[in-house]
């Protein structure tokens, strides 16, 4: 095994064990699928399990689909929707649910490079059914990559990953959430890409998820049979 991916796995194991329960600490698991359907569409899949204690207590888990058009290599735009199911805590899958939703949701990306830097401008405006009723939301994600070993992201290159997201809705009192991203990341192949990192969030007010501290690990595969699309690597989260 590539001594870089071997470093990265272990980093991110010796980081989950050094937290324990009582600290919080949850787990965030993503599987990204995409598939390439033409040079500028993409079709992609993402299903996604967390837990409120180090991989137990699982209280969540979502899955969703998306079609992608990229206009020009800076921007792209994207519409798709999921089913996104809440827990109540003290168990694994414990009912009645906190929350039984429907998601429909638009976005748009884009990107700019300052050197090896990559940035990432994510806006999505997501429309939710929920067990309290329909619902709006926006949400804007700043997020930057660094690569490490090489001046961009191919093969065997190992990178950083960090994010800031923020939530909001249309009604009082506007401001919802706060996500808070930093992790390493490793492009295995053109087909396969491993994300390990801490994720924390801050709810104004818990509305429909609980658990503020989170060791998120995330595979990301793409399916075609062409090479990784000219993104950043990325979940959908």
């Amino acid at each position: 095994m590539n001594k870089w991916l071997l470093g990265l796995l272990l980093l991110a194991t010796q980081a989950g064990q050094a937290q324990t329960t009582d600290q919080g600490l949850g787990t965030w698991n993503i599987l990204n699928l995409r598939y390439q359907l033409a040079l500028r569409w993409t079709l992609s899949g993402e299903a996604q399990l967390r837990s409120l204690g180090f991989y137990h207590n699982f209280h969540y888990y979502e899955a969703k689909a998306a079609l992608g058009y990229k206009v020009t290599d800076q921007l792209s735009v994207l519409v798709g929707g999921g089913t996104y199911q809440t827990y109540r805590e003290g168990g694994s899958f414990v009912e009645p649910k906190v929350n039984d939703e429907f998601r429909l949701w638009s976005q748009v990306n884009l990107q700019n490079s300052w050197g090896r830097l990559r940035i990432e401008h994510r806006y999505r405006w997501e429309n939710r059914w929920t067990l309290r009723g329909y619902r709006n939301r926006f949400r804007y994600r700043l997020q930057g990559l660094l690569p490490l070993n090489q001046p961009k992201v191919l093969p065997r290159t190992l990178y950083l990953l960090a994010w800031n997201e923020l939530f909001f809705t249309d009604v009082p009192t506007y401001f919802e959430r706060n996500r808070v991203f930093g992790g390493l990341g490793y492009e295995v192949s053109p087909r396969l890409a491993l994300q390990a990192g801490w994720l924390h969030q801050f709810d104004y007010f818990v509305n429909d998820e609980t658990g503020k501290n989170f060791f998120q690990i995330a595979m990301l595969l793409n399916l075609s049979q062409k090479s990784r699309p000219n993104v950043t690597p990325s979940t959908d989260e």
